[in-house]
C-alpha cells in the first residue's frame, strides 16, 4: 500500500489544513492514555507471541467479522469459537485469505483506516491487502510475530502506551493483573470493575453467578446487605490491582433511588427470576448503589447504555455474546439519570462518565446535563460512532453547551490491540481539524487551540480517570 497520506482526515480548506498540521505536530508524539478497553490482560502477563495474523486482526475484532457476516460469510469459516469455546477446524491462513479477498468491503469505514495504519505502521507492509497479496502479507506478518519485537509487551512500549485499562468481571480472579504487577516489566496495565454479570437479572447465569460471587468473596449473596458487601470487597480488590474506574453496560440509563427496605425486597424478587420491569428496576437501583460506593472507594463510574445486545438469538445461542449483533437504540438520559444525579450528582468527589449510542441525545440531553452537574462528564464517541465523522459530530453537538472540559478526551474501547495507536491517531487528527476550523472562524485563539489539543489528547483522560 502507498505511504499513508500525512494530511488524512484534516480539513480540505488550505488555511484550516495548515493549522491542523501544526496542531497535530504538537500532539502526535504524546503518549497514549487508554483508560477503557477490552484487551486481554493475559497477553501482557504471559508475553507470548501472538498466534497468527488471523488471530490478531480478524478473530478478536467484531467490526471485522460482522461486516464479513453481513456479506454472507459464516462465522464458522472465520474460526470464531462457539459458546463452548470450540472453533471449527479451519486453517488460519484460509481465514486470512477470506479476509483479504473481502477487504474491499471496508472501504471508507474506520476499520479500513485502522487496519491500513496497523499493517503499514506496525508491520511495515507496503502492498495493498487483497486476494492476490493475501499470502505474501500473511507470511510477512507471521514472520514479524515470531520476533521478540512484536510480543505484547514490546508493542505496548513501542506504541508509547502510558497506561492501558482492561475490563474484568467481578468473578475474575485477576490472576493476570497480579502476574503483571509481580513481573519486572514497567508497563502500566490496570483493571476495570464491570459487575454486569452479578447485576443483570436477565443474564442467563445470574443465579449461578451470585453463587460464584458468594464463594469468591465469602459473603452471603442471598441477603441484600451481604450482596452489597460482596461488591465492596471485590471493588477493593480491583482497586488493589490498579483499577480507577467501574463500567456498566446496561440496556438503558435508568437509575432509581429506592429505600433500603424496597431495595432489599426487590433483590429477593429478582433472585428467584425477574419479570422485565423488576429486572430493569434492579439494574436502575444498582447504578445508584454503585455510585454511592464510588464515593467510598473513589472509582470513577462509567455507564455504556443503549445497546440492544445480542439482537440475533440464532447467533447468540450458537456463539454467545459480543459477536457483532449489538445494535444501538434510542436512549433517555434526562429522566433516567435524575434519581442518581439527585442523590450524588452535586458531589464533586463523585465522577460519572456517560456514553451513548444515540447521537440525538448529545445536544438535546447529554451536553446540557454535563454542562451543569459537577459529577457528570461526557464520554467520547463510542462504538459505531468511533469514526472520523462520528467524532466530528460529537464535537459539533456538545462543545457549545458543555465545552471541552466536561468531556474526557478519547478512549479506544478495543479488543484489537494493534488498532490502539491507529484509533488514537484518528482521534487526534479529527480533533486537530475541528480546532483548526474554530481558529479560522475566529472562535478560538491559536494559543488556546494548542492547549486544548494537548488536553484532548492526554490531559482530560488523565484527570477524568484519575490516572
Amino acid at each position: 500500500m502507498p505511504a499513508l497520506d500525512p494530511d488524512r482526515l484534516f480539513p480540505t480548506d488550505a488555511c484550516s489544513r495548515d493549522i491542523a498540521r501544526e496542531l497535530y505536530g504538537h500532539v502526535a508524539g504524546l503518549p497514549i492514555v487508554s483508560p477503557h478497553g477490552h484487551t486481554d490482560p493475559s497477553w501482557f502477563a504471559q508475553d507470548l507471541p501472538f498466534q497468527d495474523p488471523s488471530a490478531l486482526f480478524v478473530k478478536p475484532d467484531h467490526y471485522v467479522f460482522r461486516m464479513l457476516y453481513s456479506q454472507g460469510i459464516q462465522l464458522e469459516a472465520l474460526g470464531i469459537p462457539d459458546r463452548s469455546g470450540q472453533a471449527s477446524d479451519v486453517d488460519p491462513r484460509e481465514v486470512w485469505r477470506i479476509f483479504a479477498a473481502h477487504f474491499y468491503l471496508f472501504r471508507a469505514t474506520p476499520s479500513q483506516l485502522w487496519i491500513n495504519h496497523s499493517l503499514r505502521e506496525v508491520f511495515g507492509v507496503e502492498a495493498d491487502l487483497n486476494a492476490e497479496t493475501a499470502d505474501e502479507i500473511y507470511d510477512h506478518v507471521n514472520v514479524s510475530l515470531a520476533s521478540p519485537d512484536f510480543r505484547p509487551r514490546a508493542l505496548f512500549d513501542r506504541f508509547g502506551v502510558e497506561v492501558l485499562a482492561t475490563t474484568e468481571s467481578p468473578l475474575d480472579t485477576l490472576e493476570h493483573h497480579a502476574a503483571i504487577a509481580s513481573s519486572d516489566w514497567e508497563g502500566r496495565v490496570i483493571t476495570t470493575y464491570r459487575p454486569d454479570a452479578v447485576i443483570d437479572p436477565d443474564g442467563s447465569s445470574f443465579a449461578e453467578n451470585l453463587a460464584a460471587f458468594a464463594n469468591l468473596t465469602g459473603e452471603d449473596t442471598t441477603d441484600w446487605h451481604g450482596y452489597l458487601a460482596a461488591h465492596r470487597k471485590r471493588r477493593a480488590e480491583f482497586v488493589a490491582h490498579g483499577a480507577t474506574a467501574s463500567d456498566h453496560g446496561h440496556p438503558s440509563a435508568r437509575t432509581a433511588d429506592l429505600s433500603e427496605d424496597e431495595a432489599s425486597t426487590l433483590f429477593q424478587r429478582v433472585r428467584g427470576g425477574a419479570n422485565p420491569e423488576d429486572a430493569e428496576l434492579f439494574r436502575a437501583q444498582m447504578l445508584t448503589e454503585m455510585a454511592k460506593m464510588s464515593l467510598e472507594d473513589g472509582l470513577v463510574m462509567q455507564i455504556h447504555p443503549g445497546s440492544r445486545r445480542n439482537h440475533s438469538h440464532r447467533i447468540f445461542d450458537r456463539f454467545g455474546p459480543d459477536k457483532g449483533f449489538d445494535i444501538p437504540g434510542p436512549t433517555d438520559y434526562v429522566r433516567a439519570l435524575a434519581p442518581l444525579l439527585d442523590r450524588v450528582g452535586h458531589d464533586p468527589a463523585f465522577s460519572l462518565i456517560v456514553f451513548t449510542l444515540d447521537e440525538t441525545a448529545y445536544s438535546r440531553e447529554l451536553a446540557p446535563l454535563a454542562g451543569v452537574y459537577p459529577a457528570l462528564k461526557l464520554g467520547p464517541a463510542w462504538w459505531f460512532f468511533d469514526s472520523p465523522d462520528g467524532m466530528r459530530r460529537y464535537r459539533e453537538m456538545t462543545t457549545e453547551t458543555a465545552g471541552f472540559y466536561n468531556t474526557v478526551g478519547f478512549n479506544d474501547d478495543t479488543r484489537a490491540f494493534c488498532s490502539i495507536p491507529a484509533r488514537h491517531d484518528v482521534a487526534r487528527r479529527v480533533d486537530c481539524g475541528f480546532l483548526a476550523d474554530m481558529v479560522v472562524a475566529g472562535r478560538l485563539s491559536r494559543d488556546d487551540a494548542f492547549e486544548v489539543a494537548q488536553d484532548l489528547t492526554v490531559g482530560l483522560a488523565r484527570r477524568a480517570y484519575r490516572l
